[in-house]
């Protein structure tokens, strides 16, 4: 697990989210918490229970991108799931032991890719050698009068085949084979039907244990196929990868890694929470968040790779909390979420930031898409100041969606440069306010046009 220090974690949490700073110092607290468990000595280690974390906020505010960079931060395994998708045992609906067994299944192809990478250049070197066999088969003995002469062909051969296949190398790393086709056996496999089941109690054992039938009906075989050399090379590469893969020692770690550093985010939390928060039966809401409650607690959770203890997962939940509040989720489920941040609606100045600051701001995304097309776009701060404000003005008259309304803003400023880009002569474009007023005034001043448009 990476070391980050909490100030490096809100630092790095800072390039891609404006503002809410204390949800970003909880979560780096825990985060480090996490490494500072793992050097904790062993007698102690299994006493200390995650800090889970509850993140109250409107839509569109950053809750979901704190917990996704906080993921590939600490490059474990992370999944996130709505709670509004999961029902009571007994109901039709996704069984919630099902949250234990999506993240193991992430955390082992995390690790076998891990190992692929570690083993690649065993691979491509293997891959080299099955690519030359086939580009040069092994020369079949001719049948000769004596022994003696059969022995003496036999070398000739063999220092000719080996010659040959050197040269043939050199010329393939040249790159001078490229445009040769050759045939190639690599494994593959059948996809077996996909099966999901979505039922009671119990049943999704019986799905997982349906895609092991298939898998084994439909085996893995070989199959010939006829490509150029580079794609040859590229598919037997990964053939080899796989075949350097040690599946058994593949499975422990990952599920070491799913129970001692996996991340479950649990979105939409304040759906199965109070009373009067949908249309579901109320048994439904408090049900799931009494079947949640084990998991969260720590229990043994049965997979098709062994069982998983859920005891050291970190587990961050997170609602809008509109209708129904975080005291109204049962007292045992809140017990288990000692930390709660608030995170706060977002403003014009938020806007602005959010624009400008991050590495992956939406004006930095829309001059790149743009430049695909030759096309040079450049933005003055009264423009970025116009945008944000206009987004701010909708956000406040109509539904608060957060920064999300950034989207629907920037795409209708850009929409007439975006269709019109591959056939534009001018290959400069300014975004300025009157041209952002142009763009905009029109659907700004009819309000249900506003509505229905932004």
């Amino acid at each position: 697990m990476k070391s980050f220090t909490p100030r490096e974690i809100v630092s790095e949490l800072d390039k891609y989210i404006i503002g809410q700073s204390e949800a970003k110092r909880a979560v780096a607290i825990a985060l480090r918490n996490r490494w500072r468990r793992q050097h904790v000595k062993p007698e102690l280690r299994d006493e200390i229970a995650p800090k889970n974390i509850i993140m109250i906020g409107p839509t569109g505010v950053g809750k979901t991108e704190i917990s996704r960079r906080l993921a590939k931060l600490s490059q474990a395994p992370f999944i996130k799931v709505e709670a509004s998708k999961f029902t009571e045992v007994g109901y039709v609906g996704r069984d919630v032991e099902s949250i234990v067994r999506d993240i193991t299944e992430l955390s082992v192809k995390l690790v076998t890719d891990e190992e692929k990478k570690k083993n690649a250049i065993k691979a491509r070197a293997n891959a080299e050698e099955r690519l030359l066999d086939a580009l040069l088969p092994a020369p079949k003995g001719s049948p000769l009068q004596t022994e003696e002469d059969k022995v003496d062909a036999e070398a000739t051969t063999r220092d000719v085949h080996s010659s040959t296949r050197e040269k043939l190398k050199k010329l393939f790393r040249d790159g001078k084979l490229d445009d040769r086709d050759v045939e190639v056996d690599s494994t593959v496999s059948n996809k077996p039907p996909v099966v999901e089941i979505f039922s009671s109690a119990g049943m999704d054992d019986m799905d997982m244990n349906l895609k092991d039938m298939f898998s084994n009906i439909f085996p893995k075989k070989t199959k010939r196929k006829k490509l150029k050399v580079p794609q040859a090379f590229e598919l037997l590469c990964q053939d080899e990868a796989e075949k350097l893969v040690d599946t058994e020692k593949v499975t422990k770690e990952a599920i070491d890694r799913v129970e001692q550093t996996g991340i479950v985010f649990i979105d939409e939390i304040d759906k199965i929470a109070g009373r009067h928060s949908g249309q579901s039966p109320d048994v439904s809401r408090e049900g799931v968040q009494r079947d949640l409650l084990p998991l969260v607690e720590g229990s043994n959770i049965k997979t098709k790779y062994g069982m998983v203890r859920t005891d050291h997962i970190l587990f961050v939940a997170s609602g809008a909390f509109h209708v129904a509040k975080p005291s109204d989720l049962i007292p045992e489920f809140q017990g288990r979420f000692p930390i709660r941040v608030e995170l706060t609606a977002l403003e014009a100045a938020d806007f602005v930031r959010i624009l400008t600051e991050p590495k992956n701001s939406l004006t930095i995304q829309y001059k790149a898409l743009l430049e695909t097309e030759g096309i040079e776009v450049t933005y003055t701060d009264d423009a970025i100041e116009m945008i944000a404000r206009i987004a701010a003005e909708v956000n406040d008259k109509m539904e608060n969606i957060g920064a999300r309304r950034l989207h629907t803003v920037m795409e209708k400023v850009f929409d007439e440069i975006s269709f019109n880009a591959p056939d534009m002569a001018e290959k400069k474009v300014l975004i300025d306010a009157e041209y952002v007023d142009n763009c905009l005034s029109e659907v700004l001043k009819d309000e249900d046009l506003s509505r229905y448009i932004l």
